[in-house]
């Protein structure tokens, strides 16, 4: 969870004082110094949030608005970048996507949620990846059609709070927050801090992310923090809720070698899109779409108690076959997982692989995602 930034390079999120003053280990995180865990440890934040109410701070994501004359325009304007359906967004919806090479391959995934308020009509929030968000703003002023701006908002924080009990929480500050579901937004007041609140999140928990101004995101944190059923979350509990909810991380499950389809994220990519095509990579997206992917990702459970990291390779019969792009213990699981690439001939769920996990063959099988069934509020 860490990269190659020195520490003298690092930014700061609103709420670093707030992560020093919890104790929390500062790691650098794609330019950030963002906290990877606190003094109750991974595990014990990981199994909290499953079962109460994690706090995230997600503030080094990229939030940004493309701005057009109507909704339609600024649509047709993005469509030409992603592989999915925004255009069909209802007001208040949110579309996970992906920006594509002309291969096909992956520059970054993320969220584009059309604003349920009128006045708003002709723009879309879009937040990419913290890691990729200059990649993705250079792409975007690049090949987006005049008359279509980009406005990245470099004055607003960004927390998530998720698990069971979030959206008890947040009925207490904020009650239009209860009536969203599963993948809606709207701009709605906590305690008198105007915010923008989405019912989305990256644990397979229910939850929220809070779009709220810099200089209230502590106020907001504090609030949410003096809540029984809430605990603060760093980056290595995140990294392990995803990974048992089946989700991606761009620069290990997904990225420019990799397309949608063998990522098996098919199910983004609305039919309208896949019919008429008009984004990069169609051709290759359209091939896989009718032959199948030569690959696939695939989830994976080794027999043993020895968790799989990124770069293990997977054969079948002593033939390489794959490698692993995430792995770790599984806290909820009690066991290990892990998701990989493996050849699509090998790539049904059941099928038995073998790992060289620190130079030793362990057993492990293809397993069905997510291992830990998703609760959102559909």
């Amino acid at each position: 969870m860490t990269d190659d930034t020195t520490d003298t390079d690092l930014l700061n999120t609103p709420l670093h004082g707030r992560h020093v003053s919890l104790g929390g280990r500062m790691v650098p995180f794609a330019g950030y110094a963002m906290p990877v865990q606190y003094a109750r440890g991974i595990i014990a934040e990981h199994k909290w949030t499953r079962e109460n109410a994690g706090l995230f701070d997600v503030s080094h994501m990229g939030q940004c608005w493309l701005v057009g004359p109507d909704h339609a325009t600024t649509a047709a304007a993005i469509e030409t970048l992603v592989p999915g359906d925004v255009a069909g967004l209802q007001p208040g919806a949110i579309r996970y996507t992906q920006f594509l090479t002309g291969e096909g391959g992956i520059i970054d995934d993320l969220m584009i949620t059309r604003p349920s308020d009128p006045a708003l009509d002709g723009r879309l929030f879009l937040v990419v990846n913290a890691a990729r968000k200059d990649v993705d703003y250079a792409h975007m002023r690049a090949r987006l059609p005049g008359g279509i701006a980009l406005e990245p908002i470099e004055d607003r924080a960004l927390l998530a709070l998720q698990g069971p009990k979030a959206e008890n929480v947040m009925a207490r500050h904020c009650g239009a927050a209860v009536d969203l579901a599963f993948m809606t937004a709207a701009d709605a007041d906590f305690d008198g801090i105007a915010c923008h609140i989405s019912r989305s999140g990256y644990t397979g928990e229910d939850g929220f992310e809070i779009s709220v101004p810099a200089d209230k995101a502590g106020m907001l944190w504090d609030t949410l923090m003096a809540a029984s059923e809430v605990e603060s979350i760093g980056l290595g509990a995140r990294d392990t809720l995803r990974l048992e909810a089946g989700l991606c991380l761009y620069g290990h499950d997904i990225d420019e070698t990799t397309s949608p389809i063998e990522a098996a994220l098919t199910w983004s990519i609305g039919k309208r899109r896949r019919d008429e095509g008009g984004f990069p990579g169609y051709e290759r997206i359209r091939r896989e779409l009718t032959d199948g992917p030569s690959r696939r990702r695939v989830g994976i459970r080794p027999d043993g108690r020895a968790p799989a990291r990124e770069g293990t390779e997977i054969t079948v019969s002593d033939i390489p076959v794959g490698r692993v792009t995430s792995g770790g213990f599984g806290p909820t699981v009690g066991g290990p997982v892990a998701m990989g690439y493996v050849e699509t001939a090998h790539s049904a769920v059941g099928t038995e692989l073998i790992l060289t996990v620190r130079g030793r063959a362990e057993a492990a099988r293809v397993s069905k995602l997510p291992f830990v069934p998703n609760q959102y509020k559909r």
